[in-house]
């Protein structure tokens, strides 16, 4: 028929789902997707790795102290002749766990805070950013060593060492990183309650907390996604600063940063006991600070991918 043109399979346009599209646009950044798969391996690594490496965490051999990899210890021994293979394993565990229950406190109160915020028009918002910029203000180490000091003994006869040391560590660590994200909310509040969808449940009469749960905070998690990945390395990097400053879990708990703390006088003859839980601690930071990279991109649809 005349005036009438057949598009080529080539030149229809594809539609994609808006998870698969974040998902398309998320495989294209490279290093994210590697870093995917190596977080996921480390996590992997920290889960199975007690049923496959069954060496315990107390096993001494003082004959075997201090000596460099081998087929009986993967990772070497350390001055008592521990495995710190297994002893790798273990304190992965407690690291991440440590890293993902402060970032889940930052995001908590960091939404709540900036929700609030942000649906306020009044005094209430700017009372709320006013305490965001105060907690900013605050030095963050001086403070969180203080917070250390001041409750760990109260908490440790309540919950036990791991367990009072885990939820300080994770309370003083999550509440102290809450404000990038409070901010962040606050800001795609304001932009996202004035959109004609938002006005509309609201001629509809929908009431203030269904226009947050249904219609505003669906469309600001990007943002939030984005910054609770950061939060992770951040919580990871703390908490290692803590257990390298003695300030974190008991000295028979080996986590990432306590075996760091534990090997900074033998790096001349024992390289090897620093080297390892370092390098899970970079590989684990960079990794997830790539990842937050590529959400960023696959969030953000104003980019070209």
């Amino acid at each position: 028929m005349a005036g009438l043109t057949l598009a080529s399979p080539s030149a229809e346009r594809r539609v994609y789902s808006p998870w698969r599209e974040t998902w398309r646009r998320y495989s294209r950044h490279r290093p994210a997707v590697v870093s995917a798969v190596l977080l996921l391996l480390l996590i992997a690594a920290v889960v199975i790795g007690p049923f496959v490496w069954r060496v315990s965490i107390s096993d001494m051999d003082v004959v075997a102290g201090l000596q460099g990899p081998s087929p009986a210890h993967p990772f070497g021994t350390d001055d008592l002749g521990q495995d710190i293979l297994a002893r790798m394993i273990y304190g992965g565990r407690i690291s991440l766990a440590v890293g993902l229950a402060a970032m889940l406190v930052s995001v908590f109160i960091g939404v709540l805070i900036g929700a609030l915020a942000g649906m306020s028009r009044g005094a209430l918002g700017h009372g709320l950013m006013w305490l965001t910029d105060l907690f900013l203000s605050l030095p963050q180490l001086p403070l969180l060593l203080l917070l250390i000091y001041l409750f760990r003994d109260g908490l440790k006869q309540v919950f036990g060492p791991e367990g009072g040391i885990f939820i300080l560590i994770v309370l003083v660590i999550g509440g102290l990183r809450w404000m990038p994200v409070a901010r962040l909310v606050r800001a795609q509040f304001l932009s996202i309650r004035e959109k004609e969808f938002v006005e509309a449940a609201r001629a509809l009469g929908a009431s203030p907390l269904r226009q947050v749960v249904k219609h505003i905070l669906p469309n600001a998690l990007g943002p939030v996604i984005i910054a609770g990945t950061i939060d992770v390395a951040a919580a990871i990097i703390a908490e290692s600063t803590l257990s390298f400053l003695g300030l974190g879990f008991p000295p028979d708990t080996p986590t990432w940063g306590r075996l760091l703390y534990d090997a900074k006088d033998f790096l001349d003859i024992g390289p090897h006991w620093a080297l390892f839980p370092g390098g899970a601690i970079f590989i684990a930071v960079v990794a997830i600070n790539f990842i937050g990279d590529g959400l960023r991109d696959a969030l953000d649809a104003r980019r070209v991918i």
